[in-house]
């Protein structure tokens, strides 16, 4: 399972997605979002601006993400 760290408070999916090389725009978020299954905490997700917040959980097409502060390791 990889880990993502994020400076702030949250990250919305689509930036996160973006972060994760999993797309270069917000567009190609959306479309990635509408196209395979995106789950948060165990529940499908289609919203581009869902915030993240540390310890959830994002799985995309089978891999496993967790959010964690800049200061976890």
């Amino acid at each position: 399972m990889g880990a993502m760290k994020k400076e702030t408070q949250y990250i919305t999916l689509g930036q996160f997605l973006k972060v994760a090389d999993y797309v270069n725009s917000g567009g190609e978020a959306k479309h990635l979002i509408h196209t395979f299954s995106i789950q948060v905490n165990g529940e499908e997700e289609n919203r581009r601006g869902r915030k993240l917040y540390p310890g959830d959980v994002v799985v995309i097409n089978g891999n496993k993400h967790e959010i964690t502060t800049e200061h976890e390791g």
